[in-house]
């Protein structure tokens, strides 16, 4: 974990005040920069010391075997790795022929700052070299929101205590050596130099190089260029496959300062010529001078302002909280916002771990947030499923299945997971494609949208469920053998999540169908199929325990094994890591919001004391070994009288990252555990929910939090609501009047006329035991 004190509390900022090197892969994942196209690892200036180091552009991968011990049908040969490309971060400073490396001699003072609103990473250091000789080294970093191939850099250094003879040599470094994470030496040797050199160029302050991956045969260009202010210098430059080198000399005395801004270029393709390449990113640098280091700037703050203007979260009461909550939102915003055609990791664009893939959790934790935040981007994540659309029907034939089955894990489309029981028997994805599909459309009103795009994604998903299931003797449309989302569970009969969320799939697709007859002619639906969507929706089997009064997770769920939670011990969490699959499988233990992730996206199909019933047996029984469970069970926990509760696990989540709770922080920040603050703000103390045509809000607070306010879009409009203790304010910002749901009263919303309604007393129940060893912690 993160040590008290590391980060300041500021609630527009990540100020770190001292530099720990031993963080340096946590920091480095913190103080990433990303527009959702380019991603930077927070790596230091000088390229060394560093944990990870890290330079990624979305989409762009490499393959590498698959092993497996035992090859079975339906397994995927190849996997697909998110790989360090060309680093352009680097700029080297040698004082008086010393290294500046913060390993040697003495650091008087080290900073850095996230800057939430400009969205710029900002450092200074005074540094005194082992001779003595004292510098002040100044960098800002950004990654442009508007430019979307550009990054930069502002690079100052002055001397102190007396004159100093000054290097910078501002590089382009390819196939750097990074830590070897894959288990399988096939795999890893893949993935060890991966880039091919294709060309390399220079020309006065700019240089070039272009490579190509070794199998995926995908091309990357990157480029640099340089305004160079200060005294006399000297410039030289220099390139070769792996490296591009601008050298400025010169010497300074105190006082005087040297400036550098570098800029650089990426762009990659699977199909465009070399030369094509290399002129795109000639192009962006162009651009990107042309702008200028403040014109990127000020771009990016007017590109800030209107994000936060329409998605802030305000927090009083807890000024912790409310930087991460911030965090947050900066992050979910950076994996997305010009990703444009390409998915969003499950890491964003921070870091390698899960090898970049892209899961389930795209559609049921950032989607939902950018909907209402950010519509624009998570239209485009859609887009992108849209477009494997054809990987996702050969993938469904493969398994003689109808329709289209999406892969559990990927970076290009193709399915790209070794573990059949929590991979490709997932197929519950299906339908969190469908949802989010369902959820965009209903926000934005988006009909060309739902023509062209939603109604292919919602058709073959419905297909895909009509050919995995069927109706049993008594008339119910059972889905058996799947997994849902406890991966402490697999080849359940009737998983409660999969099961509502198929039938939702099924009723959408049949209703947009109607709606949009002739395309839906186009795709070779029929009346006789739409009704077979319809009837199957009807009848879809939902378990029960008449004995318990509880709704099973899968069939049969409550009458496993309880597991021995008593006499588990504290380091042998998560279980996985310490038991074998078959005790968990067959074991009531859950490891993430499962059959409670059911009761909160499908809550219209159960009662509500049902719902209080049911969340109370799964807390006891949920350890929570995943960094996706936390904001869920915070939701219902609001929602069935456990406010405090619920604030324990938002700070959980909202301070995963921030304070290193997962100790994986290294690998890359957790998206959906970050998009989850939102959720735990808007769905659980906000209470909003968009099962229906109206937007249904019931907001309750914790009792250490004394307001909350939140801003989100809507079918065009800008919407506050602020809630206090014993009232809850909606305001329309911008657009037309709108129609809403508080507390089950419908209530109209016009432009400056706000409505204020009395909070309901919540539910009084006693609050719910975990496991022994599991509760959150008080606030995180």
């Amino acid at each position: 974990m993160i040590p008290d004190g590391v980060f300041e509390v500021d609630p527009w900022s990540i100020p770190e005040r001292r530099l720990e090197l031993d963080l340096l892969a946590v920091t480095e994942s913190i103080f990433a920069l990303s527009n959702g196209h380019i991603g930077l690892r927070g790596n230091l200036d000088e390229g060394e010391p560093a944990g990870h180091p890290g330079t990624y552009l979305n989409g762009f991968y490499e393959t590498r075997p698959l092993p497996y011990a035992e090859p079975a049908y339906g397994y995927p040969e190849s996997g697909e790795s998110m790989i360090n490309v060309t680093n352009g971060k680097v700029l080297r400073l040698l004082v008086d022929d010393e290294p500046f490396d913060l390993r040697y001699g003495h650091v008087e003072r080290h900073e850095r700052t996230l800057d939430l609103r400009a969205g710029v990473l900002r450092r200074e250091v005074h540094w005194i070299s082992p001779a003595g000789q004292g510098v002040i080294v100044r960098t800002t970093r950004i990654v442009s929101f508007v430019q979307r191939s550009v990054a930069a850099i502002l690079y100052e250094v002055e001397p102190y205590r007396a004159a100093a003879r000054i290097v910078v040599q501002s590089e382009l470094v390819a196939n750097e050596p990074v830590p070897e994470t894959a288990g399988d030496p096939r795999a890893a040797a893949a993935l060890r130099r991966p880039l091919r050199g294709e060309s390399n160029g220079h020309n006065g302050l700019r240089a070039g190089l272009v490579h190509t991956t070794r199998a995926s045969r995908l091309r990357v260009a990157a480029g640099m260029d340089h305004l160079v202010e200060g005294p006399e210098n000297t410039v030289t430059a220099e390139s070769e496959a792996d490296l591009a080198r601008v050298t400025v000399s010169t010497g300074l005395k105190p006082g005087e300062r040297l400036r550098i801004v570098k800029f650089l270029a990426y762009g990659w393709s699977s199909s465009r010529s070399l030369p094509a390449m290399r002129d795109q990113v000639d192009a962006a640098l162009a651009s990107a001078v042309h702008t200028g280091w403040e014109g990127l700037c000020a771009s990016q703050r007017e590109y800030l302002d209107d994000f936060w203007a329409r998605a802030d979260v305000e927090v009083e009461g807890d000024p912790a909280l409310q930087q991460a909550i911030r965090f947050a939102l900066f992050h979910v915003l950076q994996s997305a916002a010009r990703a444009e055609g390409r998915a969003i990791p499950a890491k964003g664009l921070t870091g390698r771990g899960y090898d970049g893939h892209t899961f389930w959790d795209m559609e049921t934790y950032t989607l939902p947030v950018l909907t209402y935040v950010a519509p624009t981007a998570a239209r485009d994540a859609l887009l992108w499923r849209h477009s494997t659309l054809g990987l996702a029907r050969a993938r469904a034939r493969e398994l003689n299945l109808e329709g289209a089955a999406f892969p559990w894990r990927t970076i290009s489309g193709q399915e790209c997971s070794g573990y059949w029981p929590a991979g490709t028997a997932a197929l519950h994805i299906n339908a969190d494609i469908a949802d989010a599909t369902r959820r965009y459309l209903a926000a934005t009103g988006d009909d060309r949208f739902g023509q062209e795009i939603a109604l292919e994604l919602l058709v073959e998903t419905a297909r895909l469920w009509r050919s995995v299931g069927h109706h049993d003797a008594q008339g119910g449309f059972r889905i058996d053998g799947v997994t849902g989302p406890d991966e402490y569970s697999a080849l359940a009969d009737n998983n409660v999540y999969t099961n509502v969320m198929a039938g939702r799939n099924l009723r959408h697709a049949a209703h947009l169908a109607a709606h949009h007859p002739v395309r839906a002619e186009q795709l070779g639906v029929s009346e006789e199929e739409i009704a077979g969507w319809r009837d199957a929706a009807g009848a879809i089997v939902l378990p029960y325990d008449e004995e318990l009064q509880v709704t099973p997770q899968s069939e049969s769920f409550t009458r496993h094994r309880r597991w021995d939670f008593e006499h588990t011990p504290p380091d042998s969490y998560p279980l996985l890591l310490h038991y074998p699959y078959a005790l968990l499988y067959s074991s009531q233990v859950v490891k993430q919001a499962d059959l409670i992730f059911a009761l909160y996206v499908c809550g219209d199909c159960f009662s509500d004391e049902q719902r209080a019933r049911d969340f109370d047996y799964y807390e006891r029984i949920t350890v929570r070994d995943s960094s996706l469970s936390a904001c869920i069970q915070a939701i219902m926990a609001v929602e069935v009288g456990h406010a405090d509760l619920a604030y324990d696990y938002l700070g959980e989540t909202a301070f995963i990252d921030l304070r290193d709770l997962a100790f994986n922080t290294r690998d890359g920040i957790h998206l959906a555990a970050l998009a989850g603050s939102w959720l735990v703000a808007v769905a659980g103390f906000g209470g909003m929910r968009d099962h229906g045509d109206t937007l249904y809000f019931s907001p309750r607070l914790p009792s250490r939090l004394s307001r909350l306010s939140f801003r989100l879009v809507y079918r065009g409009r800008r919407l506050r609501v602020t809630i206090t203790r014993d009232q809850a304010s909606y305001e329309l910002l911008d657009g037309e009047a709108l129609e809403l749901r508080h507390h089950g009263e419908d209530l109209t919303v016009s432009p400056g006329v706000p409505q204020t309604r009395d909070l309901p007393q919540a539910p009084q129940r006693p609050r719910p035991s975990q496991p022994p060893g599991r509760s959150p912690p008080l606030g995180a």
